[in-house]
């Protein structure tokens, strides 16, 4: 426990405190947020707020984990590296996303396809090596079985191993992009990413810690109820830390925000969340444990199927947070209301993950 603590602690501080030395620099070299015209012109102020802070996000993550690991003293395992890996990499993908923004003075960064090639290429990597790299249990950080919340006994690998790998590594790649792309679309609203994904890792920390404790001693007499996750100890580290990091940043982007975090933020908390929920074989869980994302995706997924069949909307505007500014509610107002729902959410995903434990006891 105690270097989890360390691990978000550290994150915390680095955050809390770089955030603002971060501003400067943006302030300084004049880059600032672009704000889509078809938008709520509420937006128009916040033209020219600092943006790319996922940045301090990423490394307020990192350098947690690696205080961590040095008041643990002990060697990062396969699935932290892949975790940070995955993490780091989508944040560079959103990270030129959003220097082409702020260079090419437009609210449109990198194009869809450049965008997706690179979210691919870093899916494909952490798909292809989280299946390598067994422990002394002849664990792999991943798994060829889907799982909700442990690994089910449905496999990819029905026709095969070569088949299953092949499926294994669409089945990620979709988890990576629909996670990225949902934080992504939930960064709307000030505070409104960062203090979802706070609640959802620190949900995600819970359950690792559990794993932890309650991990098989050994494939062979593996009692009733055990977790089979190779390395639960390092993803909850890393989990407490993004926990920090976000809480640290969102010190400075609560509304009216100094700093957004950008697509460098979004997309590397999303893939963040897909990469935990794939290690953690909680596959499933996530919709759960991610509630809110689930919902504002499906609200832009609604409005666009509904007027290309009817040519109406159902909502105001799409996503969902930006319906309820067009019906007056405050910014705050809809974040603190988010913010509940996503508690709730987690809330019902922690207690269907402990309630399954129960279960097979």
């Amino acid at each position: 426990m105690l270097v989890i603590f360390v691990a978000t602690a550290v994150a915390l501080l680095v955050s809390l405190f770089g955030t603002p030395v971060f501003i400067k620099v943006l302030q300084k070299r004049h880059y600032g947020q672009f704000i889509r015209e078809d938008g709520p012109t509420s937006h128009l102020t916040k033209r020219g707020t600092p943006t790319m802070g996922g940045v301090v996000i990423i490394l307020a993550t990192v350098i947690g984990y690696g205080a961590a690991l040095l008041v643990g003293w002990r060697p990062p395992r396969a699935s932290g590296v892949l975790l940070v890996f995955l993490m780091v990499g989508l944040g560079i993908v959103g990270f030129l996303d959003d220097f082409i923004k702020v260079r090419k003075e437009r609210s449109l960064g990198l194009r869809p396809l450049p965008k997706v090639i690179g979210q691919g290429a870093i899916a494909l990597v952490f798909s292809v090596l989280a299946l390598r790299y067994r422990d002394s249990m002849n664990r792999t950080p991943a798994t060829l079985n889907l799982s909700f919340v442990r690994d089910t006994r449905v496999t990819l690998a029905f026709a095969g191993v070569i088949v299953g790998v092949i499926l294994f590594v669409i089945w990620a790649n979709f988890l990576i992009t629909a996670w990225s792309n949902a934080v992504n679309l939930t960064d709307g609203l000030d505070g409104l990413a960062a203090g979802a994904s706070a609640i959802a890792f620190g949900s995600y920390a819970v359950i690792a810690i559990w794993q932890s404790y309650q991990q098989c001693a050994d494939m062979v007499s593996a009692t009733a109820g055990c977790y089979a996750v190779r390395d639960p100890l390092d993803l909850s580290i890393i989990c407490g830390a993004i926990v920090g990091a976000c809480l640290g940043f969102l010190w400075h982007n609560t509304s009216p925000a100094k700093i957004f975090m950008g697509d460098t933020g979004s997309l590397a908390l999303g893939g963040a969340f897909a990469g935990v929920s794939i290690l953690s074989q909680t596959e499933f869980l996530a919709i759960f444990i991610g509630g809110l994302f689930v919902i504002i995706v499906m609200s832009d997924v609604i409005q666009i199927l509904f007027f290309k069949a009817t040519g109406r909307r159902v909502f105001r505007m799409a996503p969902l947070h930006h319906h309820f500014e067009l019906k007056g509610w405050k910014e705050v107002t809809i974040v603190v209301r988010f913010w509940l729902i996503q508690l709730l959410c987690a809330i019902a995903g922690l207690g269907v993950f402990y309630g399954e434990w129960l279960s097979v006891q």
